[in-house]
């Protein structure tokens, strides 16, 4: 419990994710309103600690500005007092983690693009990521202000937000996404639309929300899009959703890439054809995580040096090194330095709901919450993505009633999975990360049972070191 009159503290927790953290801070000292905070940064890395607060304070330089910026590793010290938390961290990092959620299965047939929220690869990230969470809630009730709200861009999303509302009723948990922003800003350029000219209603699970109305100036789109994929008029990298669109009526908000493998229909043992005609990019989420390692040295004396670095000779290096991964990942890549040298404020919700809760100025954002009567046809309790009013009052989700009934069937075949990773972790139960991988629909429909429980456990033996002791084999 705090003071009253005491200065508003905001902490972002993996502030070491430097770039992310730029972007967050960018947003946040934007806002008159916010301009004053203190800033609390926290990470256990303490060398990209110290880059994100050189950062941070040459962004309220930039924008003549004056908060309050710390930076600690102890991360009750970050915490105390905190209005909000922002949370971006990652337990285990690409080298060993992500690699292993991805080598592994593939010894065993099954292949996947992007790991990190559902399929055998999102398990096992749920399983490192809700404990250490878990601990990190538990230092925000104690020592948080009243009113505190945790604000986490993590993933597993639907698993993270599922299980820490469950275990804190001091402290909620919202879980915020890009993917509904972006993929609305994606349809948009496929129409020839301006986006801020788009008006949407959007509800279901994260990475598998579906856009419930999609229109202009009241005219509804989906023709137009339906148009689009009848004549094969999509962008080669999303020819997924627009299949979806065709066969399941709207169009869904995660990218293709990852949307193949929540599913048991595009990547399968001996199909090239698939992956060729829905143009699927397996082990897409290691390559993208090369590009960064790449380019970080880059990002590094950008951020040190304001100018010093050069895109084009990041472009040349990136494909010199011929990583597998999509080509818009490499022809983009050089914004990650040149987007260093301004500061825009972003689509990400975080800082907006800050600004709303604070100033009372009322917004509406799409946001992870319990389903507390939200949807009738999904698990009541379950984590589901609706829109949410947001004042003074807080992060306030709206009804949404019944979805369509298939895509509400389509949505249950993952919360099964998430479910079972939740009270795997919550109730200690080992058996459970066996029956959330037997159920995932990517797995079931490659593995056998007798291989998916010797991945299982070859997994469990491979991330020992970052699970939790009951599920050590």
């Amino acid at each position: 419990m705090t003071a009253p009159n005491r200065r508003l503290k905001i902490t972002l927790i993996g502030a070491g994710s430097t770039v992310f953290t730029r972007n967050l801070l960018g947003d946040l000292l934007s806002y008159p309103e916010l301009a004053g905070a203190e800033i609390a940064l926290h990470d256990i890395d303490a060398h990209r600690l110290g880059l994100s607060e050189q950062v941070a304070r040459r962004i309220a330089g930039a924008l003549g500005v004056s908060p309050v910026i710390t930076a600690s590793t102890d991360r009750r010290a970050a915490l105390d007092g905190a209005r909000f938390v922002l949370n971006t961290i990652q337990v285990g990092g690409y080298k060993p983690s992500t690699v292993t959620d991805f080598e592994i299965p593939k010894k065993y047939g099954l292949e996947q693009t992007i790991g990190d929220t559902l399929g055998i690869g999102g398990i096992m990230r749920g399983l490192r990521t809700i404990p250490v969470i878990l601990d990190m809630l538990r230092d925000m009730e104690e020592v948080c202000a009243d009113g505190a709200v945790h604000l986490n861009y993590v993933n597993p999303m639907a698993m993270i937000t599922w299980a820490l509302n469950r275990a804190s009723t001091r402290i909620p948990t919202i879980g915020l996404c890009h993917s509904v922003q972006h993929t609305a800003a994606e349809l948009a350029r496929d129409l020839g639309i301006p986006v801020e000219e788009i008006d949407y209603h959007c509800a279901g699970i994260n990475h598998m929300s579906f856009y419930l109305r999609f229109e202009h100036r009241g005219q509804d789109l989906y023709p137009r899009l339906r148009e689009i994929q009848r004549e094969g008029r999509m962008p080669d990298w999303n020819r997924v959703r627009y299949e979806m669109l065709h066969q399941l009526g709207h169009f869904p908000t995660e990218s293709s890439e990852h949307f193949s493998e929540y599913v048991p229909w595009f990547i399968k043992q001996g199909r090239e054809d698939l992956l060729k005609k829905f143009n699927i990019p397996l082990d897409e989420y290691p390559g993208r995580c090369q590009v960064f390692e790449h380019a970080w040295p880059y990002i590094e004396r950008e951020l040190q040096t304001p100018g010093s670095q050069d895109s084009a000779a990041l472009l040349a290096q990136l494909r010199a090194a011929d990583i597998h991964v999509m080509p818009r990942e490499i022809d983009g890549a050089g914004q990650m330095i040149d987007g260093l040298r301004q500061i825009t404020r972003s689509v990400e919700y975080g800082s907006a709901i800050i600004h709303s809760i604070v100033t009372g100025q009322p917004r509406v954002i799409n946001g992870n919450v319990l389903n507390d009567r939200l949807i009738d046809n999904l698990p009541e309790g379950c984590a589901v993505e609706v829109p949410c009013l947001v004042d003074h009052n807080g992060v306030q989700p709206t009804r949404i009633g019944r979805l369509p009934v298939q895509l509400a069937a389509l949505m249950r075949t993952n919360v099964n999975v998430q479910e079972l990773v939740v009270e795997a972790i919550l109730g200690q139960r080992g058996d459970h990360v066996y029956h959330a991988a037997m159920l995932d629909p990517h797995t079931a429909a490659t593995l056998d049972l007798s291989q998916i429980r010797a991945m299982v456990d070859e997994l469990l033996t491979a991330h020992r070191a970052v699970l939790p002791e009951f599920l050590h084999p």
